[in-house]
């Protein structure tokens, strides 16, 4: 495909998008909707003076995604990366472990399991979830994982295979049952990173309710924001305890005293995040609604452009719809020839992280072949997502 060909189908596909909204000039990737509680409910704390890391709206935000989601505990944090950090503590990751995680994901999965002092081992992904690919990993495992006492190691550097952190990516829930299956072969701890896929579902069951402890996020550009913050998601009484206390800088209850009895980290969420949380999570049923909607949308807008497909839910999953995204057949040029056109015309749009293993400090991180992720890096592009433009 000579240049100008493609300068003229890029200028052809942003022409589609500009159609999809009409209404609005100018399309941002994903901003936040306000629409309900929250101005009465942060109010509210800062009147009460409860602003920081204590208040009920705090004890409030974890008693309501608890009962959304289906887990039995929820602790909020200051990011979604702090609560990576720590739910892969409470896996059990120690200083020189591998940690199996996808290289087409955000840096943050990457850098949490460095946090840890752990080794990234970067791993491929599939086309239809854009996550995980089962199959791919456990024919490599077989390859590379030796038995070793009550674990498996790397034969190649002798380190310990610890856990396995896959990504729901842009909402799309991977496909878990088969990455269990790989879990209890090699003895592997599951960590969901669920940053990117609160109101998601894998077979009827909320995303980050399967592995030991789980991460979400709830930063601005999330489907619902705290403004920053996170929270860890797990079933067991005792880790969600410790995570707790971890997150308190593991101080010991007393009503002056300041005595810490471990390493922790000042990761607790503010009330008055928490706060705005509040509000928002009574509003996610609607904003999926309106996720559907963009989604519904932009399949129409594409049907029939036979060079790209609108990346849709995997089967037996319900996506939230996070980052609508749009696949092209094409290479980087063509890939960056629709975003230039697309920022110029006031759509931002965006491609996909960089791959993990491409970047500085992972460069010596042990991979297996990544075929896949570095297509799907070349021909995925996120469009405008607000749930605003799915409003009726």
């Amino acid at each position: 495909m000579s240049t100008t060909c493609k300068a003229i189908s890029a200028e052809s596909i942003v022409q589609t998008l500009r159609a999809c909204f009409p209404a609005h000039e100018r399309l941002a990737l994903h901003e936040p909707f306000f629409g309900g509680s929250e101005d009465a409910y942060v109010s509210d704390c800062v009147t009460t003076g409860w602003v920081s890391s204590v208040g009920a709206y705090v004890d409030r935000f974890e008693q309501d995604l608890a009962a959304y989601t289906g887990a039995k505990h929820a602790i909020a944090v200051v990011n979604g990366t702090a609560a990576l950090h720590i739910s892969l503590k409470l896996a059990g990751v120690q200083p020189d472990d591998e940690v199996l995680c996808p290289a087409l994901t955000f840096v943050a999965t990457a850098n949490a399991i460095s946090y840890c002092g752990a080794i990234p081992h970067f791993i491929d992904s599939e086309s239809n979830t854009l996550g995980v690919d089962a199959g791919k990993l456990s024919d490599y495992l077989k390859d590379i994982a030796v038995e070793d006492g009550e674990s498996y190691r790397n034969k190649r550097t002798g380190r310990t295979l610890k856990a396995i952190v896959p990504v729901h990516t842009l909402g799309h829930p991977v496909d878990l049952d088969p990455i269990i299956e790989v879990c209890e072969r090699y003895r592997l701890e599951l960590v969901e990173d669920a940053a990117e896929s609160l109101g998601s579902t894998y077979k009827g069951r909320h995303t980050g309710t399967f592995g030991i402890a789980n991460a979400i996020s709830f930063n601005g550009n999330k489907i619902i924001t705290t403004g920053g913050g996170g929270a860890i998601l797990t079933d067991n009484t005792p880790l969600a305890t410790r995570a707790k206390h971890l997150v308190t800088t593991a101080k010991q209850p007393h009503p002056w005293k300041y005595e810490h009895d471990a390493l922790g980290y000042n990761y607790r969420l503010p009330n008055i995040n928490a706060a705005l949380g509040c509000a928002q999570l009574e509003k996610l049923p609607q904003l999926l609604k309106w996720k559907r909607s963009i989604y519904s949308t932009y399949q129409t807008a594409f049907s029939e452009t036979p060079q790209v497909r609108i990346v849709g839910e995997p089967d037996s999953s319900q996506s939230n719809y996070w980052l609508n995204a749009l696949q092209i057949q094409g290479d980087r040029s063509f890939r960056d020839a629709i975003i230039e056109s697309a920022h110029l015309q006031g759509i931002a749009v965006r491609p996909m992280w960089s791959l993990l293993n491409t970047m500085p400090m992972y460069l010596e991180a042990p991979a297996m072949d990544l075929d896949t992720s570095e297509r799907l890096e070349q021909q995925i592009i996120s469009l405008p997502s607000s749930a605003i433009l799915g409003a009726p």
